[in-house]
């Protein structure tokens, strides 16, 4: 016990202190980083597929729905969903999705990417759309998400909500 000012109290012992303090850091350290929210995504492939259609986003909870796309990938559905970006369709060989990059928060996932034309024309072919597939772990999943599809500048590619 000791004496401040006339009153009695309890110093605290140092280690007491010093776990106090390192909660407390661990806490503030926690607060910081609660703004800041980084989703893996893994690029699995990209390509061309005959499934016809316009530019759309795709939510892949199956195989099923892969197959449909004609897309095979080894995607482990008990722990992982995909995202399909799907741009066209084109009637010349050659396109390619370019992806500048992929940003979330709580409410959205933004993807900025465009479609690069073939330098030399390309050459004429079946119909057919360009994809890029993406597989994301599904603890990053947030059901009612917006996932919208921009181009650089900022025109409006695709959306969807995570279901």
């Amino acid at each position: 016990m000791a004496l401040w000012g006339g009153r009695r109290y309890a110093r605290a012992k140092a280690s007491a202190v010093k776990r106090w303090s390192a909660l407390a850091g661990l806490a503030l350290g926690l607060l910081l980083l609660v703004g800041c929210r980084e989703i893996r995504v893994k690029t699995l492939s990209t390509g061309t597929t005959a499934v016809l259609g316009g530019n759309q986003i795709i939510i892949v909870r199956d195989g099923a729905t892969l197959g449909k796309l004609g897309i095979h990938a080894p995607v482990h559905f008990k722990s992982e969903f995909g995202a399909v970006l799907l741009m066209g369709p084109h009637d010349r060989t050659g396109y390619k999705q370019i992806v500048e990059s992929i940003r979330a928060n709580d409410v959205r996932v933004r993807v900025v990417a465009f479609e690069q034309a073939p330098a030399d024309g390309g050459e004429p072919s079946a119909q057919y759309r360009s994809y890029t597939f993406w597989i994301v772990p599904n603890n990053e999943y947030r059901r009612g998400v917006r996932v919208e599809v921009v181009t650089p500048s900022d025109e409006p590619i695709a959306s969807t909500y995570l279901p």
